[in-house]
């Protein structure tokens, strides 16, 4: 009995020292802190010094109650005046008049992605640092450096990280799968927006709406809902490998229209490595994706619509040309009935040489441990850039802004079930008619779309025949202007695709009313 006693009493001690460290380590986390981190800072850009004044810190979205429902974490870089230095160490600096200063607002995909790529990949004062121009990340560990192909010089900026991501969460009694879906995030980040431009008083200065991958399906949405709800108005928007219609990318049962939408990126991939015929091979890559293109619509569309119904001739002229055009066998195109999906072709395009194509951008190699399978085990390119703008973006957020969090910055996590609302109810999800409305409705607001050649996750062929099909006034089509990228769908890990987006964002900003 006293043996019994001896042990539930050395539990109790357990119990009580264990609770005691985990009081102490409780009170030790900081999740956010006291006071937002304001530091100043400069960059050379075009052979420009910019000053600029960045702020890390968290805006409290609240309920028609008043009681908080989240706390969205953001970094703002407002440009000092001309780029001029204070007249003193402890003066506050100048800012340029706020209705002569564009502000843009930005953020990535997903969902369930943070702001990270593209603010450290190309608009940001600073960028992650590659082990060569191809985007390469080299051996670890990772940091930033000033980024001379920054917007900063044109554009003052905000980013963005939707509840979830990087340091934003729910607050209080409500859920975070309140913020999880289409139209709950188009309110949250809309409210957002409307209470940083009411706390800054940049309601006069031009505004610009900038996402990538889905945070474009985001852009396209919130331009008609800051019009909408809020009255606010958008004088320019960036989307960085769009998708605005899910049909385009989505391989399902019964949809034909990605097999055709993903056939000049094939095309485009099998040429960068150099798996297409000889006689392929020795054309320019943008004669090949223009052969691509041709017969996608004219031969492919109209071949995989008929089916069975396909004539022998026909269909064995279809497989030949498909192979001609993708590095795919004939063999392995009539096993496919015709239909090769992404996975299928990141497999399969260089299977005899041991290696897969990466995902987001076709120019990475992977190699897994089984080589017959039906898919990659992992994205090549996605893996090459994973650790950098994680190790980047804890180490800079922490060092040269000092902002102290202890929560974990969510480069990309997983928001789902998402619910798409409306907007995919019953059909694939689709946001271009909220665009063209949002241009028709306020028409001096131009478009500019990036993508890339190598992108396997939103093929550049699915974005342009969506603007394509947008219904979009006669007038009001020379407002979207299209760009593309030798590289995949963070164009800019490549060097010479950074150096062009910049000069065609330069451009872009220059025309904006």
């Amino acid at each position: 009995m006293d043996t019994i006693k001896g042990w539930l009493a050395w539990l109790v001690l357990v119990a009580v020292g264990s609770g005691a460290l985990g009081q102490g380590a409780a009170a030790d986390f900081q999740r956010y802190p006291d006071a937002p981190s304001v530091t100043e800072h400069a960059v050379d850009i075009g052979g420009q010094t910019i000053r600029y004044t960045a702020t890390a810190d968290t805006l409290t979205l609240v309920d028609a109650k008043g009681e908080a429902t989240a706390r969205i974490f953001y970094i703002a870089y407002r440009a000092h005046d001309d780029g001029a230095a204070v007249d003193a160490a402890d003066a506050a600096p100048r800012y340029p008049d706020p209705g002569e200063r564009p502000i843009t607002f930005s953020f990535n995909g997903g969902p369930g992605s943070s702001s990270v790529w593209l603010h450290l990949g190309i608009f940001g004062p600073r960028r992650v640092t590659y082990a060569d121009e191809a985007g390469n990340p080299g051996p670890p560990p990772y940091g930033v450096v000033p980024n001379i192909f920054s917007l900063l010089d044109k554009s003052d900026f905000v980013f963005i990280d939707p509840v979830s991501t990087g340091y934003s969460r729910a607050q209080g009694d409500t859920s975070e799968k309140a913020f999880h879906g289409l139209e709950s995030d188009l309110d949250s980040v809309a409210d957002f927006i409307r209470l940083y431009l009411t706390r800054q008083g940049r309601w006069g200065s031009p505004k610009i709406i900038a996402g990538e991958s889905y945070g474009t399906t985001r852009a396209a949405g919130l331009v008609q809902r800051l019009h909408a709800r809020h009255g606010i108005a958008t004088s320019g928007v960036i989307l960085v490998s769009p998708v605005l219609e899910f049909q385009t990318i989505r391989f399902g049962e019964g949809n034909e229209m990605p097999f055709a939408m993903f056939l000049p990126t094939y095309a485009a991939v099998a040429h960068y490595h150099g798996a297409l015929p000889a006689s392929m091979q020795r054309r320019p890559v943008e004669e090949v994706i223009a052969l691509a293109r041709a017969f996608a619509l004219r031969e492919y569309v109209p071949a995989l619509l008929a089916g069975a119904s396909l004539g022998l001739e026909e269909r064995l002229r279809v497989r030949a040309e498909l192979s001609r055009l993708t590095g795919l066998s004939e063999a392995y195109l009539e096993r496919a009935d015709l239909r090769v999906s992404q996975a299928r072709f990141s497999k399969e395009l260089l299977r005899e040489r041991g290696k897969t194509v990466g995902r987001l951008d076709g120019r990475f190699l992977g190699i897994d441990g089984d080589h017959a399978g039906e898919g990659p085990e992992y994205d090549a390119s996605y893996e090459a850039i994973r650790s950098n703008y994680t190790e980047a973006m804890n180490a800079y957020v922490r060092g040269e802004l000092g902002y102290k969090s202890d929560l974990p910055y969510e480069i990309l996590t997983s928001v789902w079930p998402w619910d798409s609302g409306n907007a995919g109810r019953d059909r694939y999800v689709s946001v271009a008619d909220r665009l063209r409305d949002a241009m028709h409705r306020q028409p001096y607001t131009r478009v500019f779309v990036a993508m890339g050649h190598h992108d396997l996750a939103t093929p550049f062929f699915a974005a342009e025949t969506t603007v394509h099909r947008l219904r979009l006034d006669a007038t009001y089509r020379d407002r979207i202007d299209l760009a593309y990228y030798p590289a995949g769908h963070m164009m800019y890990v490549h060097e010479p695709s950074m150096a062009g987006l910049k000069a065609d964002l330069d451009a872009f900003y220059d025309r904006l009313p």
